[in-house]
């Protein structure tokens, strides 16, 4: 699996127009097609705005290439954290996340969530 780009960002919402900008420069290097790399977008920035409501101050965002094309995004939870029940937010937030990407996944350690993972098809 070829590695795209890895970053680690502080939670704050002022990061999160650069992490989109980054984003995009992997789904478009990836061969996405627009809708998709917009899809990813979103689904990186929920993922992340998911981590910063349960108290990590920072994020590890890693973009890989899996071998059947596309793209796969882990989202992982650093620095901090707290045990938080789910918030309208976050089902609005889940429920995109099921409804965008494939191959979703949760890392719970002991209850908290730690890290999220999904994937983006090929699309010419």
């Amino acid at each position: 699996m070829k590695e795209y780009l890895c970053l680690r960002v502080p939670l704050r919402r002022e990061m999160m127009t650069t992490v989109r900008l980054a984003t995009g420069g992997v789904c478009s290097a990836a061969g996405l097609s627009y809708d998709g790399g917009e899809d990813c977008k979103v689904c990186v920035t929920e993922s992340l705005l998911l981590l910063m409501r349960r108290g990590y101050f920072a994020a590890d965002v890693c973009f890989t290439a899996p071998a059947e094309g596309g793209v796969r995004v882990c989202v992982t939870g650093e620095e901090g954290a707290a045990e938080q029940t789910d918030s309208d937010e976050d089902e609005i937030a889940l429920a995109l996340l099921n409804a965008l990407a494939e191959d979703v996944t949760m890392d719970q350690d002991g209850g908290a969530l730690r890290a999220i993972a999904f994937a983006f098809g090929q699309q010419a």
